[in-house]
C-alpha cells in the first residue's frame, strides 16, 4: 500500500493535453505569433500544391474537350535554308490517309497587313496576320466563337473576316456590331465573328481569317496552305504522324514539319510542375523558419517557468512528466499552426481557382502531409526545451524565484 502511494500519478492523454495547453493560455500572443510562423509555411505549401493541381485539372479538362489527336503540318526549310512551301494539293492528299477523320487548313496571305482604319501608319501592324481559312477549320481545331458567327459558304466568298481573340483586342473590337470593318491588304472586310483563344492553334489568336475564295479573289492569295490540321483516331495518331510529312509533300518530305499541339500544352504543364517544385522549396524554408520560432518560444517558456517546473517537481512530478508537458505544448502549438495554415492554403486555392475559372483541387495528401510536417517540426523544436526543463532540479528551479 505504501509502495503504491510513492508511485507518481499517471498522466492520461487528456491530462497531457490540458497541461500542455497551460503555456498557450497564459501567453496567448506569443503562442499566436509562433503558430503564425508555422501557418504561413503550411499555407504556402498547400496553396502552391493546390493551385498547381487546379491548373493541371483545368488543362486536363481542356485537353479532354479539345482532344489530343490533332496533328499539324507546316512548311519547314529547304536545303539552302530558305522557307519551304507546301503544295497546293497538300490538304487533299492528307485527307486521303485512312485513319484521318478531319482535315482543314489555313494559308498565310503574304503582304496583307491588317488595320483598324486607313488612318493608321503602315508600320503599326500590331503583329496581326491575315490568313485564308477553310470553312471547316473551326470544327477541326475545336475553336469557339465568342461573338458573331463563323465563316460559311456565303461569307467565305465575300470580303468578310473572323478575328482571333488577341487580334480583336489589339484592334479595339470587343464584340461584333453591324457595319464593323477592318482594312486587310488595302481592302475593306466586314467583321462577322470573333474567336475565343484557341489553345491548340495559338497562331489564330493574332489572325484575321478570311474565306479561301475571298482571299484568292480579293487579296491575291496563291492557294498554298501554310498549316494543315488533321484529326485522327486516337489509336492511330502515331501511325498517321509517321506518314504525314511524306504525304503532304511527297517530293520533299524533309521540308515538312509535323507537330502535335497538345504536346506543347503538356510541356507547359511540365514546366509548371518544375516551378511548383521551386515554390514548394520556398514554402519548406518558411516552415523551417516557423519551426525555429516554435523552438525559440519553448526555450523562453522554460526559462520563464522555472518556478513552475520546480514546484511541480517538488510535488512529485517526474522528469518524464515535465518532458511530456513541454513536448505536448510544442506539439499543440505546431498543430494549431498546421491546421490554420492548411485551412488558409485551401481557402487561397479555392479563391484563386474560382477567379481563374478553374476547378478547385486541393489534394488530401498535401493537407495531411502539411499537418504531419508541422507535428514533426514541432516535436523536433520542442524536444530540446522539454529535455532541458526535465533536467532542472527542484531546488535549482525554486532558487531562481
Amino acid at each position: 500500500m505504501a509502495a503504491d502511494a510513492l508511485q507518481p500519478a499517471r498522466m492520461w492523454p487528456g491530462d497531457v493535453v490540458k497541461v500542455g495547453a497551460v503555456g498557450l493560455r497564459t501567453r496567448p500572443m506569443r503562442a499566436f505569433l509562433s503558430a503564425l510562423g508555422i501557418a504561413i509555411g503550411i499555407a504556402a505549401m498547400v496553396a502552391v500544391v493546390g493551385i498547381s493541381s487546379s491548373s493541371r485539372a483545368d488543362l486536363d479538362r481542356a485537353l479532354a474537350s479539345l482532344g489530343t489527336n490533332l496533328l499539324t503540318v507546316s512548311p519547314g526549310t529547304t536545303m539552302t535554308g530558305e522557307q519551304a512551301r507546301l503544295p497546293v494539293e497538300a490538304e487533299a492528299m492528307v485527307g486521303r490517309i485512312g485513319p484521318v477523320s478531319a482535315v482543314s487548313a489555313i494559308g498565310s496571305v503574304d503582304g496583307a497587313k491588317v488595320y483598324r482604319t486607313d488612318k493608321v501608319p503602315a508600320t503599326e501592324t500590331k503583329g496581326i496576320a491575315a490568313y485564308a481559312a477553310r470553312i471547316d477549320l473551326r470544327a477541326a481545331i475545336g475553336a469557339e466563337v465568342r461573338s458573331g458567327t463563323w465563316l460559311n459558304a456565303a461569307t467565305a466568298a465575300y470580303p468578310a473576316t473572323v478575328l482571333g481573340a488577341t487580334a480583336a483586342e489589339r484592334l479595339g473590337i470587343g464584340r461584333v456590331k453591324p457595319g464593323t470593318q477592318v482594312l486587310i491588304g488595302g481592302e475593306w472586310f466586314t467583321v462577322v465573328g470573333i474567336l475565343d483563344p484557341a489553345p491548340l492553334a495559338p497562331e489564330l489568336d493574332t489572325a484575321a481569317l478570311v474565306g479561301w475564295p475571298a482571299a484568292e479573289s480579293e487579296l491575291g492569295f496563291d492557294g498554298h496552305p501554310t498549316t494543315v490540321y488533321t484529326r485522327s483516331e486516337e489509336s492511330q495518331v502515331e501511325s498517321v504522324r509517321s506518314v504525314l510529312g511524306a504525304t503532304a509533300n511527297p517530293e520533299a518530305p524533309n521540308e515538312v514539319e509535323v507537330s502535335r499541339p497538345s504536346d506543347a500544352l503538356a510541356a507547359k504543364q511540365a514546366a509548371g510542375e518544375a516551378f511548383t517544385g521551386l515554390l514548394l522549396g520556398l514554402g519548406a524554408v518558411a516552415l523551417l523558419v516557423g519551426g525555429v520560432g516554435v523552438a525559440n518560444t519553448m526555450v523562453i517558456s522554460v526559462l520563464e517557468r522555472r518556478a513552475e517546473i520546480g514546484l511541480r517537481r517538488s510535488l512529485g512530478a517526474t522528469r518524464g512528466q515535465i518532458r511530456t508537458q513541454f513536448l505536448a505544448e510544442s506539439l499543440l502549438l505546431s498543430a494549431l499552426g498546421g491546421a490554420g495554415g492548411a485551412s488558409l492554403g485551401a481557402a487561397v486555392t479555392a479563391g484563386y481557382a474560382v477567379y481563374q475559372g478553374w476547378p478547385a483541387v486541393v489534394p488530401p495528401w498535401a493537407v495531411v502531409g502539411g499537418v504531419a510536417a508541422t507535428l514533426a517540426i514541432g516535436a523536433l523544436a520542442g524536444l530540446y526545451p522539454a529535455i532541458r526543463a526535465s533536467r532542472l532540479a527542484p531546488t535549482e528551479a525554486l532558487a531562481t524565484t
